[in-house]
């Protein structure tokens, strides 16, 4: 027996009714998230980037979506083209937007998913860029993952109590950027809007008693999806300039 404000409990008692109490969840039934960790830590890796770009100027061409480059075998380019930058405005613009759409999505969805929503939105992009952008186009930034995290904010408003006007201006003003200012890659941001859309719905939506298995296999049939695209796309590439 241990005391209690009011006489005296059994400590079994206690544990017990403690295993009953209902522990707080999200929108979604998950646990839910305090401190957007995943969310930082993508913020700090796209800096240490940019600060890599700038010591070591010979990285960026090694490591930028280079068409030619991907079709020979370097398919990384996919991925990390995703976290360099053109310029200190670049890599302001997309932190910023990521500093302000991330933790609700974050605490929302967990610090797992909300980082697959993250790379399969910047492969998303990375894919379209590779099937419609000319060969010799390198083509960078973290645009792809960050216009994912906008569809999925789209497709989650109601359930994050985010206003639906807000997000859909906020996508509607950045795809007029992207359609009007010239040397922006409209493919990247389409590619990561259609994704995080996707994924999101998957993600938010999924039945619980199998949300698990859902989700993990939408995130692998998605995965060998753009596999798919990508080995068509390399065959054509490889057919035509060898």
């Amino acid at each position: 027996m241990r005391s209690a404000p009011v006489g005296h409990q059994c400590v079994a008692c206690v544990e017990e009714a403690a295993r009953s109490v209902r522990q707080p969840t999200t929108a979604f039934g998950l646990r839910p998230v305090t401190t957007p960790m995943v969310t930082y830590v993508l913020i700090a890796l796209n800096v240490v980037m940019f600060v890599v770009q700038l010591a070591v100027p010979a990285a960026k061409g090694e490591l930028v979506l280079w068409p030619l480059g991907v079709a020979h075998d370097e398919v990384y380019r996919l991925l990390t083209s995703g976290f360099l930058h053109v310029g200190l405005m670049h890599i302001l613009f997309n932190m910023v937007a990521l500093y302000f759409t991330g933790p609700a999505l974050e605490r929302g969805l967990g610090h797992v998913r909300f980082v697959c929503l993250y790379l399969l939105s910047l492969v998303g992009g990375s894919v379209l860029i590779y099937l419609l952008t000319p060969v010799g186009t390198p083509t960078l930034g973290a645009s792809g993952a960050i216009f994912g995290l906008f569809g999925a904010l789209f497709v989650l408003a109601n359930r994050l109590n985010f206003a639906m006007r807000s997000i859909v201006g906020l996508i509607v003003v950045n795809l007029v950027i992207t359609f009007t200012v010239p040397g922006v890659s409209w493919q990247g941001h389409v590619g990561g809007l259609l994704t995080g859309a996707v994924v999101a719905f998957v993600y938010g939506y999924a039945p619980r008693a199998h949300r698990n298995m859902i989700q993990v296999g939408a995130s692998v049939a998605i995965l060998l999806v753009f596999a798919g695209l990508v080995w068509w796309r390399t065959d054509t590439i490889l057919m035509l300039v060898g």
